[in-house]
């Protein structure tokens, strides 16, 4: 591949943003055939394709969305950095993009973020992702940190940086006026419950705990997703297994109680960063100073 030429890059990036090559040559005051044979020269340069046409529209292949959303980092970060130099190395406002997985806490979320929130200077853009699109989107710079409570292993793990920020015990949760014991025996064998789906570390560790104890519980509902889980311990009158912090406001309002801590089974939540030659300093900040208040 030859070297990469930006100017190139550049006019792809406003035309792949703007979708339409003739208004994309009007705002850069460039002929469209111009603007087309600079785009040419930048798929010969990386040996791809990088727009299809379907009706006069222009469509970004495979390899067309993987630039563009580099060209987007490459391009924001230059802004960002003239900004820099112009103001004396202080930013007015700081854009930062937090990806988070679309299944955990958005209590958790919200508690982390509010740093963030409370602060004038930010400019905050929270996404939700399944696992898979939310590292493959922090790998291609479109997020600056990822929230999860799955744990990044295998190989993959020499891209990121995977730092733990919370480890929260986990809770039975129920309706107000349930007799029931501060440890788990027969008073719970009679219940409805609603779990976790399957394959979660919380209802693989809750399932444990039933084998342990013999019992076999009144199953009524399922979810992996820790808002749901939340309406269905609200509204279905049985009991939950969650973190307390899922139902924080409900357990001040007194809608819900949590009854006991389960032994030893936790809900873990990490922070996860691509490794960088230059660390994001205010990232960096916010991961080191988060203290989570059970």
């Amino acid at each position: 591949m030859s070297k990469l030429n930006y100017n190139h890059l550049k006019y792809f990036w406003h035309v792949a943003k703007i979708g339409n090559l003739t208004k994309a040559a009007e705002l850069l005051h460039v002929s469209q055939s111009a603007l087309s044979i600079q785009i040419k020269l930048l798929e010969e340069s990386i040996e791809n394709q990088l727009f299809t046409r379907q009706h006069r529209k222009l469509i970004l292949t495979h390899a067309g969305n993987i630039t563009f959303s580099y060209a987007e980092s490459i391009f924001n970060i230059g802004d960002e950095l003239e900004a820099i130099l112009k103001k004396g190395l202080q930013l007015e406002n700081l854009s930062i993009r937090i990806g988070m997985l679309s299944t955990m806490s958005r209590n958790f979320v919200d508690d982390f973020l509010k740093v963030c929130i409370n602060n004038p200077k930010v400019k905050l853009s929270v996404a939700a992702r399944g696992q898979t699109n939310l590292l493959n989107e922090l790998a291609n710079h479109q997020f600056d940190l990822a929230l999860t409570n799955i744990e990044v292993r295998g190989t993959s793990k020499q891209l990121w940086q995977c730092q733990l920020l919370a480890q929260t015990p986990v809770s039975v949760i129920g309706p107000p006026g349930v007799h029931l014991s501060k440890n788990f025996n027969h008073d719970y064998m009679s219940a409805k419950w609603v779990l976790p789906a399957q394959g979660t570390t919380i209802r693989s560790a809750f399932d444990g705990l039933c084998a342990q104890h013999q019992f076999q519980p009144n199953i009524v509902g399922e979810a992996d997703d820790m808002a749901m889980l939340r309406l269905l311990a609200r509204d279905s009158k049985a009991l939950a297994v969650m973190p307390d912090i899922v139902v924080k406001d409900e357990i001040s309002a007194g809608s819900l109680i949590s009854y006991m801590t389960l032994p030893n089974i936790f809900e873990n939540f990490y922070a996860i960063t691509v490794k960088k030659h230059l660390t994001n300093q205010f990232i960096s900040e916010l991961i080191k100073n988060y203290t989570y208040v059970t």
